[in-house]
């Protein structure tokens, strides 16, 4: 197999005794032109795959859904996307039977909620009060969208009572706005970089991060894998939060998938296919990943937390919910009540 892999290095193949250029070569899925997908994880993995004779070429989209579409489509193809987005929507694609996970955790994104109202300190407090907040997030093909998606589809009786929600034209816009309103939120998912400006605005708005971290998000899991995890990044924090440079939040892999080889036509390019996928998978990460970039330093700045710090955050969490929970059922009652009323007022004599 190694030999056939090798057939279709760079110079083409022969046809007929002709020596003809390469066909078009197959898509792997990224994101934006600037974003990391596109611009760090994929030129290397191309170099990779083309040294073991295959041509593949970086294709921009609209990130992980758009990439999971595509996929379902063609399962030749390669792309990248965060792992609960992967969770969130390749069941609407065929899932396991539709796709498999090539590499995961080589590198990791975290969920940053951002708000300048000084009383939502923690997840609880943003998911007791999550149907009197506005939630202004980035646009609907975002990951980000999607992520807030899922986060509120396994919190029905918290995020998922969320009444208003808007979408702004890009994230940094979705800051802007959050920023200017005490009672509105953002959430936002990137690679946790304490120089990227977005963090500099938040805190010259006068934005502050709020740890997202809940037992019912570190306990989600896809095939047995952990989707979420408490990490503490190096990202400068308001002093008031007593948090000092860094915050913890959930962050989740980054996942690079393609389609089931079984889908593919051809027994060739179906073994072609599945010899890469074993390649791609048995390399080292230091292979995938550009030393001496700015992931390769994120990656050695953000870690787990430790099972104490962990605890720690989830009663935070957990006691929010408990604390509001009273008021929150005597104010449903009391509406319940005012709406029977209503009804027998109505009601002919």
């Amino acid at each position: 197999m190694k030999g056939k892999l090798a057939s279709y290095l760079a110079v083409g193949f022969s046809l007929f005794g002709m020596t003809l250029p390469l066909a078009h070569a197959n898509q792997i899925n990224t994101g934006g032109a600037t974003g990391a997908y596109h611009s760090t994880f994929c030129p290397l993995l191309k170099i990779r795959m083309g040294a073991i004779g295959e041509a593949y070429q970086c294709t921009t989209s609209l990130g992980s859904s758009e990439n999971l579409r595509r996929i379902a489509k063609n399962p030749k193809h390669f792309g990248y996307s965060q792992l609960d987005v992967f969770a969130l929507e390749s069941p609407r694609h065929g899932g396991s039977r539709a796709y498999q996970i090539v590499r995961s955790d080589d590198a990791r994104e975290c969920v940053f909620a951002v708000t300048r109202n000084k009383r939502l300190t923690n997840y609880g407090e943003l998911a007791v009060y999550a149907d009197t907040l506005r939630f202004i997030l980035p646009p609907k093909s975002s990951g980000s969208a999607s992520t807030f998606e899922y986060l509120s589809s396994i919190d029905s009786k918290g995020l998922g009572r969320a009444r208003t929600i808007v979408h702004a034209n890009d994230t940094d816009e979705a800051i802007r706005q959050a920023l200017a309103d005490d009672k509105a939120v953002t959430l936002f998912v990137q690679f946790p970089d304490p120089e990227n400006k977005r963090f500099k605005m938040i805190k010259r708005l006068g934005g502050h991060l709020v740890p997202v971290v809940d037992g019912p998000i570190l306990d989600q899991k896809i095939n047995g894998q952990q989707i979420y995890f408490a990490q503490e990044t190096d990202i400068s924090q308001l002093r008031w939060l007593r948090l000092g440079r860094t915050v913890v939040t959930a962050c989740t892999p980054l996942v690079l998938f393609s389609g089931r080889t079984n889908r593919i036509s051809g027994a060739e390019e179906r073994s072609i296919h599945r010899e890469t996928v074993r390649i791609i998978r048995s390399m080292p990460t230091s292979d995938l990943i550009p030393q001496g970039s700015a992931i390769a330093r994120i990656i050695r700045q953000t870690r787990e937390v430790s099972a104490r710090a962990r605890g720690h955050f989830l009663r935070v969490s957990r006691n929010a919910r408990e604390r509001a929970r009273p008021f929150a059922e005597r104010m449903y009652r009391s509406a319940r009540a005012t709406i029977s009323l209503m009804i027998q007022k109505a009601q002919p004599q």
